[in-house]
């Protein structure tokens, strides 16, 4: 169960860190509220994990699945570059996130 409160902690993460590319600095009031949801919710749910999952494994890979997220939203929503370098490096940091599940011990 700490897996799957993690994981949605993690899509939380992604959600709001696009979301503040809509809230214009917080200064658009509509998109503004679910970004600050979102990120009280993440939040929460990571701090409820980290009960049970070392809290290293815990924030490596809620940091890991958001950047990632947030980085292949921001190429197929903003138009960033897609650059091989930039793929590699995203299968890299995915690899990264896979590698402390499989050796955090739960």
């Amino acid at each position: 169960m700490p897996w799957l409160i993690l994981s949605a902690a993690a899509m939380l993460e992604v959600a709001w860190a696009i979301g503040l590319k809509y809230t214009d600095g917080f200064t658009k009031l509509a998109p503004s509220i679910p970004t600050v949801a979102a990120m009280i919710a993440s939040l929460l749910l990571l701090s409820h994990a980290s009960k049970t999952l070392p809290i290293g494994t815990a924030y490596g890979v809620w940091v890991g699945i958001g950047a990632a997220g947030a980085a292949t939203l921001g190429i197929f929503l903003f138009n960033e570059p897609a650059s091989v370098a930039r793929i590699f490096f995203l299968a890299l940091l995915l690899a990264s996130v896979v590698g402390l599940k499989v050796t955090s011990g739960h």
